[in-house]
Order: structure tokens, then sequence, then C-alpha cells
């Protein structure tokens, strides 16, 4: 019921769309609490961004396990430097070879479909990056409905915005579950045949950066026997590599942090780069049950995921630190007098296959349109290691 009322809302919305409400202060929060009380969290309309996740550790204490900015501004003032702190990204998550895709979708946009350029904002122009210049991330979203557990914001991004074809209007709902549950669910629909790839792209230290400031702690586990090659700039060449003697094996669990230094020869996460930065592809993912899992042995605090995507990137936060933009911790995580620095936290966004748009032999499709909607579909249930 709830994703044919998703339906419904989505196409009342393309047909009033010049009628829509304009968005309220887009830094203002949205706190929402689970019924029972096991976890609290915040939000704002910019970016439809998740600012604070609270759960209870192995003393019952709650942490907030989100990165991210205890002064909202920043959101908006840092947003050409920031590494999206917790946003949706879109229209198209992750990379864009050449920025350049054609539809029907051919290898590296070099087929006969019409050839659409989007704005490049990578490695001086040579990629797109999670959407253009100006992402979902850094677009104000309306809040369309609220409750004490669930909010659920609503864009409408225009076509030939950043060069995409078709107005897509999407929708993210948000909610709080018992027993510290959080789900996130999202839908869009096109007005024309474009490429959708949606994520969300949060920051996770499940310590607060209460015991340590790396992630040696922090285990990980999910099964994927594959993941996407990439050139030096983290383009997908259009080959699955195993992942079977590499750093990238993760179907034992493993400490995160004890496996970076690992990935230095090899440069996985591209050139002159130690840590993660890459796509896996699940092994045989139904969506029914919990397939990444992720835990810290300090907090106690374990995070399960079940999702309906193809595909995961793991950001093992290479370059949080730059000198000219430092980043304020929160209070909560120790700050502000103390900044995040890399390889302390993990970035975890569900996807599907990355640039498929530009490599058919992946042979996934994301075009979407008028009779092709998207959606896509986490839970993330918290739990404490006995």
């Amino acid at each position: 019921m709830a994703f044919k009322a998703l339906v419904l809302a989505a196409l009342v919305l393309n047909a009033y769309a010049g009628l829509a409400p304009k968005p309220a202060d887009p830094l203002a929060a949205v706190t929402l609490s689970s019924p029972d009380g096991s976890a609290k969290a915040a939000f704002i309309p910019f970016g439809a961004t998740a600012t604070n996740l609270w759960v209870k550790d192995k003393h019952g204490k709650f942490r907030d396990v989100l990165l991210g900015y205890d002064d909202h501004s920043l959101y908006q003032t840092q947003a050409d430097g920031h590494p999206y702190f917790g946003p949706v990204v879109g229209r198209y998550a992750n990379r864009i070879r050449n920025g350049t895709f054609t539809i029907p979708i051919s290898k590296n946009a070099r087929g006969p479909g019409k050839k659409f350029q989007i704005v490049e904002n990578e490695h001086n122009g040579t990629d797109t990056l999670h959407g253009g210049a100006v992402g979902y991330d850094a677009r104000p979203w309306t809040t369309v409905h609220k409750s004490s557990n669930s909010v659920t914001f609503s864009l409408i991004d225009p076509s030939g915005d950043q060069g995409f074809p078709g107005t897509v209007t999407t929708f993210v709902t948000y909610t709080l579950e018992n027993k510290s549950t959080w789900k996130i669910s999202m839908f869009a629909t096109a007005t024309a045949l474009t490429p959708i790839m949606l994520s969300g792209h949060h920051y996770w230290n499940l310590e607060a950066y209460q015991e340590s400031e790396d992630l040696d702690g922090h285990f990980a586990q999910f099964a994927s026997s594959k993941f996407i090659a990439t050139d030096g700039n983290l383009i997908p060449n259009g080959k699955l590599t195993p992942v079977a003697g590499t750093p990238m094996d993760f179907n034992k669990a493993k400490s995160i942090g004890k496996a970076i230094p690992e990935t230095a020869a090899g440069e996985f996460c591209g050139t002159g780069c130690v840590g993660f930065d890459n796509a896996w592809v699940y092994d045989n993912n139904k969506g029914k049950k919990p397939i990444f899992s992720v835990w810290s042995v300090n907090s106690g605090i374990k995070l399960d995921v079940t999702t309906d995507q193809l595909a995961l990137q793991i950001y093992s936060c290479n370059g949080i630190d730059n000198p000219d933009l430092p980043i304020p911790r929160k209070a909560d995580q120790g700050g502000p007098s103390k900044r995040y620095i890399n390889h302390s936290c993990v970035v975890i966004e569900q996807e599907s296959y990355i640039d498929a748009i530009n490599n058919p032999e992946f042979g996934v499709n994301q075009i979407h349109g008028p009779l092709n909607p998207y959606k896509w579909e986490a839970t993330y249930a918290f739990s404490v290691l006995k």
C-alpha cells in the first residue's frame, strides 16, 4: 500500500508541479524518535540529509553514529567542498565516464543513440560525480509528510538540469521503527527516458569517536565474490574482478582499519590512494535478509543492512581531512575543537552497478521513464554485540 501511495503521489505532484509548495527553511531540523524510544534521528530538507542518528551502545547509552555538522549552515557554505555528509545523491550516484552517455546505452557513449553531456565536476572535468555540480545533495527538498517517527521529502528535478533529460520527481521516506531500526525508501518517476541511480551517502563511526580515531575496531562482513574494476580515476572499465586473494575480500569478518594498509600496493581506491573507495557486487541478493554487517568491538554497536540493491560502495574516508577545508567534529563526537581525519570513518552506499550506463556488459537497466519508475529500499537494523 505504501508503494502504491507513493506512485499516486508522484503522479499528482508531476501533474501539479507548478503548484507545489515552496520549501520551508532547508536547514531546519526535523527530529524523529522510534516508537519504543530505541533510536533518535534528525534530518534537514537541504539534500534530504540525515544529520544525526542516535542508537544505544553496549552500556545502554546513546551515541550519534553519523558524521555531519552541528552548524547546519556549513551544509550550504561548504557545499562545493564538503564530502556529501548524509544526503541523497543523484540523479545518478557515483561516477559517469566523461560525463556522457547515450540512450539507448552504449559502451562509453560511442553508440548510435542520442548522446547527452552532463556537467563534469571531478578530476579536472573528466567525469561526473553524484549527479553534477549541483546534485540532489545540494538542493532544498520539500517536506511533504511528517509524523513522530517518519518524514518524507520530495524534489522536482527539471529536464535539462545538469544536462539530464526528463523531469524527475523523487520521494525519500525516512522511518524509525522499533528495535533501533531505520528504514529508507526512495521512489522516482521521470517524464522521459533518463538514467536514475540514487543512494544514501552516510558517513559512519559506530564509536562516535569515543574510543579511537581509526577504524581498527570496526569490522565488516558481506557476501561478495567480485568487485567492479576501475581505472586510476575510479571509472569502471566494464570488468568484474574476483576478491579472492586481495584486500577486497570481506566474505569473512575482518577489521576495516587493519585492512587499509594492505590496499596501498594495489591502489584499489585510485592512483596514489590508500584505502577503500570501491564498488562490490552482492552475491545472490534477494532483498529479504541482512546482506551487509559492520560493527565496533569497542562500542558494541552492530549494524545489519537489508536492501534491494545489487551492489554497494565503501569509502574509508581517505580524503576527508582537507587542510584547506578542515571539518569540525560534532560536539557529541569530541568536537568542535577536533576535526574529522582520514581513515576514521566509513561510507556505505547501497546502489546498483556504477556507471552501468556506459557499460552494457553489466547487463543492468538503469534507464527509467514514465512506464518504468525507480525504487530503492534499505533497512538499517542496529543491535548490541553479545
